[in-house]
């Protein structure tokens, strides 16, 4: 006897509603196992494969490449043979309900893969018939308050009666004017996935979040000559400088604790915490990204090196999960990278604070009486001036100023 059942979009966690199909591995007709990735989609966090937890042969794909589909919306219709057919039965029965079976029971070129899958929880339960539509989404209910949409009039196409963001931008479309004709020469370049995510993630610090910047140029040639020492004193700990201003700002926030914190408009607080979740700007090809190392102050400089230089990896290779850009504390930004000397870099929401850094290049300097060629780099402070006054902004940025030009005075806060 053959069956088919249909698999829908699993909760991708992180508070994720929609995800975007980027690319179906699988189509009408092909055979399928138990722990199968058979699609890649994207969310505002990152790319994942998404398995499936049953056996059969694809009967029907609901969605094409490039669609937006919601948690808990249909994905993929497979029939089912006999003896894999019970076994799902067997598992609803159970109680797992439309979770991905066996996940991290398959051969290791699954776990190689280049994207990692996730486990998903359960699919809420269908809406009731006399059920209000709900906005669980903070990102869709700003966008229907920007747009003067009513989500209670909306058709909600989530589970469980749930306003998605398509519901909204199919509203927004409905009431705004046709476009017009592209111009020739005109490239209309669609603001989607992960360069969508940036923007809305961007356009909201600099909407909620009044900040304020600070800078100061300094010479780092104290620093590059400490860590061409370390390097020949220990090549295989391969200390670059961004793990050096690293422990820096590290030491800085223990002194500093106020800037590791956000602000919690909802409830009018400020958070405040001890554990340093340390973020870092990594352009990689679908755009920049904040990998996070989490609990950073326990590491030692050559770990949180090795930290560093994994997550970047992870970054440029797509291997980072939507925990892996999430939870950030505070962010340093080595924008000197692509050969600037300075910057007013935007708020990594909803954090209270960002170190820039700019290149580091030979300047004429006032060196003990005259005048020298040094190594002298920019080093720009923003942060929320809802969590502190310039006093305690100047005094972190100060501090990290002498611990690049005096790295000795770093020894007595570590």
């Amino acid at each position: 006897m053959t069956a088919a059942t249909i698999f829908r979009l699993p909760d991708l966690g992180e508070g994720l509603t929609e995800a975007e199909i980027l690319e179906w591995k699988v189509a009408v007709g092909d055979p399928v196992t138990v722990d199968q990735s058979v699609v890649e989609v994207e969310t505002a966090k990152a790319a994942v494969d998404v398995p499936i937890p049953i056996a059969g042969v694809v009967a029907r794909l609901y969605a094409d490449a490039g669609s937006v589909v919601g948690v808990g919306a249909p994905l993929i219709e497979v029939a089912l043979q006999n003896n894999a057919d019970e076994r799902y039965r067997e598992e609803e029965r159970a109680g797992s309900g439309n979770v991905l079976v066996g996940y991290g029971t398959s051969d290791g070129a699954s776990r190689r893969s280049r994207r990692r899958a996730v486990r998903p929880a359960a699919v809420p339960a269908p809406k009731a018939v006399d059920e209000a539509p709900r906005v669980i989404s903070p990102v869709v209910r700003r966008l229907a308050k920007e747009h003067g949409i009513d989500v209670a009039a909306l058709d909600a196409s989530g589970p469980g009666g749930v306003v998605l963001r398509r519901d909204v931008e199919a509203a927004i479309s409905a009431a705004a004017p046709a476009a017009p004709e592209s111009e020739e020469g005109v490239l209309r370049i669609p603001l989607k996935g992960t360069r969508r995510a940036i923007a809305e993630k961007l356009a909201r610090s600099r909407s909620e979040i009044p900040d304020a910047s600070t800078w100061v140029d300094v010479d780092a040639t104290p620093l590059v000559d400490l860590k061409a020492n370390i390097n020949r004193a220990d090549p295989d700990a391969r200390i670059g400088m961004l793990a050096l201003l690293a422990r820096i700002c590290l030491a800085g926030l223990r002194r500093y604790p106020q800037l590791n914190a956000h602000v919690d408009a909802e409830r009018e607080e400020i958070v405040q915490t001890s554990r340093i979740h340390l973020g870092f700007a990594a352009q990689t090809e679908r755009g920049l990204v904040v990998p996070v190392v989490r609990d950073a102050q326990s590491l030692t400089l050559a770990e949180l090196a090795a930290a560093l230089r994994q997550r970047t990896e992870d970054a440029r290779e797509g291997r980072l999960a939507p925990a892996d850009l999430t939870g950030g504390t505070f962010t340093l930004n080595n924008y000197g990278v692509f050969g600037v000397d300075g910057s007013n870099p935007i708020l990594n929401h909803p954090e209270a604070a960002m170190l820039g850094v700019g290149r580091i290049t030979d300047r004429p300097w006032a060196f003990e009486g005259e005048v020298a060629l040094r190594k002298v780099a920019q080093l720009s402070f923003t942060f929320d001036h809802r969590v502190c006054d310039g006093g305690v902004a100047g005094g972190f940025l100060r501090f990290v100023a002498d611990c690049v030009e005096r790295p000795e005075l770093l020894l007595t806060h570590l």
